[in-house]
Protein backbone atom coordinates (compact mmCIF):
# COMPACT_ATOMS: atom_id res chain seq x y z
CA UNK A 1 0.00 0.00 0.00
CA UNK A 2 1.68 3.52 -0.86
CA UNK A 3 0.23 6.86 -1.59
CA UNK A 4 0.15 8.29 -4.86
CA UNK A 5 -1.14 10.95 -6.97
CA UNK A 6 -3.25 10.09 -9.36
CA UNK A 7 -4.68 12.00 -12.43
CA UNK A 8 -4.26 15.34 -10.70
CA UNK A 9 -5.63 13.44 -7.37
CA UNK A 10 -3.65 13.60 -4.36
CA UNK A 11 -3.02 11.42 -1.83
CA UNK A 12 -4.88 8.48 -3.57
CA UNK A 13 -4.20 4.57 -2.21
CA UNK A 14 -2.73 2.31 -4.22
CA UNK A 15 -2.88 -1.22 -3.72
CA UNK A 16 -1.05 -3.68 -5.61
CA UNK A 17 0.36 -7.20 -5.35
CA UNK A 18 2.01 -8.97 -8.04
CA UNK A 19 -1.06 -9.36 -10.51
CA UNK A 20 -3.12 -6.39 -10.10
CA UNK A 21 -4.18 -2.83 -8.45
CA UNK A 22 -5.95 -0.66 -7.16
CA UNK A 23 -6.25 3.29 -6.98
CA UNK A 24 -8.63 4.45 -3.93
CA UNK A 25 -9.56 8.23 -4.00
CA UNK A 26 -9.17 10.06 -0.66
CA UNK A 27 -10.17 13.68 -1.18
CA UNK A 28 -13.27 12.50 -3.47
CA UNK A 29 -14.85 9.57 -2.82
CA UNK A 30 -15.87 6.56 -1.63
CA UNK A 31 -14.11 5.97 -4.78
CA UNK A 32 -12.09 3.16 -6.69
CA UNK A 33 -10.74 4.75 -9.87
CA UNK A 34 -8.85 1.97 -11.36
CA UNK A 35 -8.23 -2.05 -11.01
CA UNK A 36 -6.28 -3.13 -13.69
CA UNK A 37 -3.60 -5.96 -14.31
CA UNK A 38 -0.15 -4.33 -13.53
CA UNK A 39 1.48 -1.60 -15.65
CA UNK A 40 -1.75 -2.08 -17.59
CA UNK A 41 -4.77 -0.65 -18.72
CA UNK A 42 -7.73 0.44 -16.28
CA UNK A 43 -10.47 -1.72 -16.87
CA UNK A 44 -12.46 0.93 -15.32
CA UNK A 45 -13.44 3.99 -17.23
CA UNK A 46 -12.92 7.89 -16.08
CA UNK A 47 -14.40 11.04 -17.25
CA UNK A 48 -11.43 12.87 -18.50
CA UNK A 49 -13.35 16.20 -17.30
CA UNK A 50 -13.55 14.95 -14.11
CA UNK A 51 -10.02 13.95 -13.82
CA UNK A 52 -8.60 16.08 -10.25
CA UNK A 53 -11.96 17.50 -10.09
CA UNK A 54 -13.09 17.94 -6.46
CA UNK A 55 -15.62 20.02 -4.43
CA UNK A 56 -17.92 22.11 -5.32
CA UNK A 57 -22.01 21.01 -5.39
CA UNK A 58 -22.30 19.53 -8.76
CA UNK A 59 -22.34 15.85 -8.39
CA UNK A 60 -19.99 14.33 -11.05
CA UNK A 61 -19.76 10.45 -12.78
CA UNK A 62 -15.97 10.43 -11.76
CA UNK A 63 -15.68 7.04 -13.22
CA UNK A 64 -14.30 3.98 -11.49
CA UNK A 65 -16.50 2.23 -8.62
CA UNK A 66 -19.28 4.02 -6.37
CA UNK A 67 -21.58 3.28 -3.74
CA UNK A 68 -25.40 4.78 -4.22
CA UNK A 69 -28.55 3.17 -2.02
CA UNK A 70 -31.57 2.22 -4.43
CA UNK A 71 -33.58 2.97 -5.45
CA UNK A 72 -32.44 6.15 -7.79
CA UNK A 73 -34.02 9.34 -7.39
CA UNK A 74 -33.15 12.88 -7.91
CA UNK A 75 -31.66 14.26 -5.67
CA UNK A 76 -31.38 11.27 -3.18
CA UNK A 77 -29.12 9.45 -5.19
CA UNK A 78 -27.17 11.92 -6.64
CA UNK A 79 -25.76 13.96 -3.60
CA UNK A 80 -21.94 14.41 -4.53
CA UNK A 81 -19.13 13.01 -3.56
CA UNK A 82 -16.66 15.47 -3.64
CA UNK A 83 -15.39 15.78 -0.55
CA UNK A 84 -12.88 14.18 1.29
CA UNK A 85 -13.48 10.68 3.12
CA UNK A 86 -11.94 9.42 6.34
CA UNK A 87 -9.14 6.39 5.77
CA UNK A 88 -9.08 3.36 8.48
CA UNK A 89 -6.43 0.75 7.87
CA UNK A 90 -7.64 -2.86 7.00
CA UNK A 91 -5.96 -6.25 7.04
CA UNK A 92 -5.07 -5.67 3.22
CA UNK A 93 -6.59 -2.58 2.53
CA UNK A 94 -8.52 0.01 4.34
CA UNK A 95 -12.08 1.01 5.13
CA UNK A 96 -13.34 4.59 3.18
CA UNK A 97 -15.60 6.59 5.35
CA UNK A 98 -17.87 9.26 3.96
CA UNK A 99 -19.52 11.80 6.29
CA UNK A 100 -22.76 11.35 6.49
CA UNK A 101 -25.12 13.06 3.71
CA UNK A 102 -27.08 15.83 5.20
CA UNK A 103 -29.71 15.45 2.63
CA UNK A 104 -30.61 11.98 3.52
CA UNK A 105 -28.84 11.51 6.89
CA UNK A 106 -27.19 7.88 5.13
CA UNK A 107 -23.37 7.58 5.93
CA UNK A 108 -21.40 5.64 3.57
CA UNK A 109 -18.73 3.19 4.02
CA UNK A 110 -16.71 1.29 1.57
CA UNK A 111 -14.13 -1.96 2.70
CA UNK A 112 -11.51 -2.42 0.09
CA UNK A 113 -9.42 -5.16 0.55
CA UNK A 114 -6.80 -7.09 -2.00
CA UNK A 115 -5.57 -10.68 -1.88
CA UNK A 116 -1.79 -10.91 -1.19
CA UNK A 117 -1.18 -13.14 -4.36
CA UNK A 118 -4.35 -13.53 -7.18
CA UNK A 119 -6.20 -10.92 -8.75
CA UNK A 120 -9.11 -11.19 -5.97
CA UNK A 121 -10.57 -8.13 -4.20
CA UNK A 122 -13.23 -7.80 -1.75
CA UNK A 123 -15.64 -5.00 -1.58
CA UNK A 124 -17.96 -4.58 1.13
CA UNK A 125 -20.44 -1.84 0.74
CA UNK A 126 -22.13 -0.47 4.60
CA UNK A 127 -25.05 1.81 4.58
CA UNK A 128 -25.94 3.50 8.26
CA UNK A 129 -28.79 5.39 9.34
CA UNK A 130 -27.54 8.34 10.56
CA UNK A 131 -31.23 10.21 10.02
CA UNK A 132 -34.18 10.26 12.90
CA UNK A 133 -36.54 7.98 11.08
CA UNK A 134 -36.37 4.83 9.27
CA UNK A 135 -35.58 4.57 5.49
CA UNK A 136 -36.27 1.33 2.90
CA UNK A 137 -32.97 1.07 0.86
CA UNK A 138 -30.52 -0.99 -0.66
CA UNK A 139 -27.05 -1.09 -1.27
CA UNK A 140 -26.16 -0.49 -4.58
CA UNK A 141 -22.45 -1.03 -5.94
CA UNK A 142 -22.21 0.37 -9.27
CA UNK A 143 -18.73 -0.10 -11.39
CA UNK A 144 -18.10 2.07 -14.57
CA UNK A 145 -16.79 -0.20 -17.45
CA UNK A 146 -14.16 1.01 -19.79
CA UNK A 147 -15.57 1.30 -23.25
CA UNK A 148 -15.53 -1.61 -25.93
CA UNK A 149 -16.55 -4.46 -24.24
CA UNK A 150 -20.07 -6.14 -23.06
CA UNK A 151 -21.57 -7.49 -19.84
CA UNK A 152 -22.55 -11.29 -19.43
CA UNK A 153 -25.86 -12.09 -17.27
CA UNK A 154 -26.93 -15.57 -16.36
CA UNK A 155 -30.60 -16.16 -16.21
CA UNK A 156 -32.06 -18.92 -13.71
CA UNK A 157 -32.00 -22.53 -14.87
CA UNK A 158 -33.17 -23.45 -11.30
CA UNK A 159 -37.29 -24.03 -11.77
CA UNK A 160 -40.67 -25.86 -10.14
CA UNK A 161 -40.33 -29.36 -11.07
CA UNK A 162 -43.42 -28.77 -13.03
CA UNK A 163 -42.44 -25.72 -14.56
CA UNK A 164 -45.52 -24.09 -14.12
CA UNK A 165 -43.95 -21.00 -11.87
CA UNK A 166 -42.03 -18.03 -13.17
CA UNK A 167 -38.25 -17.98 -12.48
CA UNK A 168 -36.73 -15.14 -13.08
CA UNK A 169 -37.38 -11.47 -13.37
CA UNK A 170 -36.61 -9.06 -15.73
CA UNK A 171 -36.93 -5.10 -15.64
CA UNK A 172 -36.93 -2.78 -18.50
CA UNK A 173 -36.32 1.58 -17.80
CA UNK A 174 -38.42 3.62 -20.21
CA UNK A 175 -35.77 4.15 -22.76
CA UNK A 176 -34.62 0.31 -23.21
CA UNK A 177 -36.06 -0.95 -26.58
CA UNK A 178 -36.13 -4.44 -26.83
CA UNK A 179 -35.00 -4.31 -30.53
CA UNK A 180 -31.62 -3.07 -29.89
CA UNK A 181 -28.91 -4.48 -31.29
CA UNK A 182 -26.48 -4.41 -28.16
CA UNK A 183 -28.90 -7.29 -26.70
CA UNK A 184 -28.70 -10.74 -26.76
CA UNK A 185 -31.57 -12.53 -25.38
CA UNK A 186 -30.06 -15.45 -24.72
CA UNK A 187 -31.77 -18.74 -23.16
CA UNK A 188 -28.96 -19.27 -20.65
CA UNK A 189 -27.46 -15.67 -20.60
CA UNK A 190 -28.18 -12.27 -21.42
CA UNK A 191 -25.25 -10.08 -23.72
CA UNK A 192 -25.00 -6.40 -23.42
CA UNK A 193 -22.43 -4.82 -25.93
CA UNK A 194 -21.23 -1.62 -25.39
CA UNK A 195 -20.80 0.51 -28.77
CA UNK A 196 -19.74 4.15 -29.27
CA UNK A 197 -21.96 4.66 -32.20
CA UNK A 198 -25.20 4.79 -29.81
CA UNK A 199 -27.69 6.77 -30.34
CA UNK A 200 -29.59 6.33 -27.33
CA UNK A 201 -29.26 4.70 -23.60
CA UNK A 202 -29.88 1.37 -22.14
CA UNK A 203 -30.37 -0.33 -19.27
CA UNK A 204 -32.04 -3.76 -17.88
CA UNK A 205 -32.06 -5.36 -14.92
CA UNK A 206 -32.62 -8.98 -14.03
CA UNK A 207 -33.06 -11.33 -10.77
CA UNK A 208 -29.26 -13.38 -11.17
CA UNK A 209 -30.17 -16.04 -8.79
CA UNK A 210 -26.47 -17.82 -9.89
CA UNK A 211 -24.83 -14.26 -7.79
CA UNK A 212 -22.68 -13.25 -10.59
CA UNK A 213 -21.86 -10.94 -13.24
CA UNK A 214 -18.99 -10.01 -15.54
CA UNK A 215 -18.01 -7.64 -18.02
CA UNK A 216 -15.33 -9.10 -21.14
CA UNK A 217 -13.11 -6.62 -23.03
CA UNK A 218 -10.65 -7.80 -25.66
CA UNK A 219 -8.99 -10.86 -23.67
CA UNK A 220 -9.91 -9.65 -20.07
CA UNK A 221 -12.77 -10.71 -18.17
CA UNK A 222 -13.91 -8.41 -14.81
CA UNK A 223 -16.43 -10.72 -12.82
CA UNK A 224 -18.45 -9.91 -9.45
CA UNK A 225 -19.60 -12.80 -7.36
CA UNK A 226 -22.28 -11.72 -4.76
CA UNK A 227 -24.70 -13.43 -2.54
CA UNK A 228 -27.97 -13.78 -3.71
CA UNK A 229 -31.01 -13.98 -0.87
CA UNK A 230 -34.22 -16.14 -2.16
CA UNK A 231 -36.32 -14.88 -0.25
CA UNK A 232 -35.45 -11.31 0.13
CA UNK A 233 -37.28 -8.50 -1.69
CA UNK A 234 -34.67 -6.90 -4.33
CA UNK A 235 -35.07 -2.88 -5.64
CA UNK A 236 -36.82 -2.09 -9.20
CA UNK A 237 -38.65 -5.06 -9.15
CA UNK A 238 -36.84 -7.51 -8.06
CA UNK A 239 -33.25 -7.17 -9.54
CA UNK A 240 -29.99 -8.77 -7.98
CA UNK A 241 -27.78 -6.97 -10.94
CA UNK A 242 -28.79 -3.99 -13.30
CA UNK A 243 -26.26 -2.75 -16.25
CA UNK A 244 -26.37 0.63 -18.11
CA UNK A 245 -24.62 1.45 -21.42
CA UNK A 246 -24.78 4.84 -23.31
CA UNK A 247 -22.25 6.73 -25.93
CA UNK A 248 -22.00 10.02 -24.07
CA UNK A 249 -20.89 9.03 -21.56
CA UNK A 250 -19.15 6.52 -23.32
CA UNK A 251 -19.43 3.94 -20.96
CA UNK A 252 -20.89 0.88 -19.59
CA UNK A 253 -22.04 0.11 -16.00
CA UNK A 254 -22.10 -2.93 -14.17
CA UNK A 255 -24.13 -2.66 -11.10
CA UNK A 256 -25.07 -5.32 -8.12
CA UNK A 257 -27.51 -4.69 -5.28
CA UNK A 258 -28.42 -6.06 -1.69
CA UNK A 259 -32.19 -6.49 -0.78
CA UNK A 260 -34.46 -3.95 0.22
CA UNK A 261 -34.37 -3.07 4.42
CA UNK A 262 -35.75 -1.11 6.52
CA UNK A 263 -32.84 0.67 8.55
CA UNK A 264 -34.15 2.29 11.68
CA UNK A 265 -31.80 5.02 12.90
CA UNK A 266 -28.54 3.79 13.99
CA UNK A 267 -28.62 0.43 11.87
CA UNK A 268 -26.95 -0.44 9.03
CA UNK A 269 -26.33 -2.92 6.14
CA UNK A 270 -23.66 -4.64 4.23
CA UNK A 271 -23.55 -5.60 1.21
CA UNK A 272 -19.88 -7.53 -0.40
CA UNK A 273 -18.74 -7.68 -3.89
CA UNK A 274 -16.17 -10.36 -5.36
CA UNK A 275 -13.80 -9.21 -7.56
CA UNK A 276 -12.03 -11.80 -9.70
CA UNK A 277 -10.11 -10.68 -13.23
CA UNK A 278 -8.77 -12.87 -15.61
CA UNK A 279 -6.31 -12.68 -18.39
CA UNK A 280 -6.63 -14.32 -21.55
CA UNK A 281 -10.20 -14.97 -22.87
CA UNK A 282 -11.09 -15.12 -26.39
CA UNK A 283 -12.88 -12.39 -27.58
CA UNK A 284 -15.51 -13.26 -28.90
CA UNK A 285 -19.82 -13.60 -28.52
CA UNK A 286 -22.90 -15.54 -28.19
CA UNK A 287 -23.99 -18.12 -25.58
CA UNK A 288 -21.58 -21.00 -26.38
CA UNK A 289 -18.83 -18.84 -25.54
CA UNK A 290 -20.09 -17.85 -22.60
CA UNK A 291 -20.56 -21.29 -21.18
CA UNK A 292 -16.89 -22.53 -22.55
CA UNK A 293 -15.02 -19.81 -21.22
CA UNK A 294 -17.26 -17.08 -18.82
CA UNK A 295 -19.44 -19.74 -17.02
CA UNK A 296 -16.18 -21.73 -15.68
CA UNK A 297 -14.68 -18.46 -14.13
CA UNK A 298 -17.72 -18.18 -11.90
CA UNK A 299 -17.44 -21.78 -10.86
CA UNK A 300 -14.02 -21.24 -9.90
CA UNK A 301 -15.12 -18.42 -7.66
CA UNK A 302 -18.05 -19.52 -6.15
CA UNK A 303 -15.30 -23.16 -6.16
CA UNK A 304 -14.14 -21.37 -2.72
CA UNK A 305 -17.18 -21.68 -0.92
CA UNK A 306 -17.35 -19.51 2.43
CA UNK A 307 -13.39 -19.66 2.27
CA UNK A 308 -12.28 -16.65 0.03
CA UNK A 309 -8.85 -16.07 -0.92
CA UNK A 310 -7.21 -14.61 2.03
CA UNK A 311 -6.80 -10.86 2.34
Amino acid sequence: MERIEYNGWPECIRLSNAKIDLVITTVVGPRIIRVGFVGERNEFWEKPEDQGQQGGDEWRIYGGHRLWHSPEAMPRSYYPDNGPVHVDPLSGGVRLIQPTEPTTGIRKEMDVQLSPKEAYVRVTHRLRNDGLWPVDLAAWGLSVMAPGGQAVIPMPTRSHPDGLLPNRTLTLWPYADMTDPRVTWGSKYILLRHSANAESAFKLGASVKDGWAAYVRDDVCFLKAFDYFEDALYPDGGCSVETYTNSDPNMLELETLSPLETLEPGEELEHTEHWFLHKGVSPSAGEAWVTEQIAPLAEQAWGAGPDWPNV
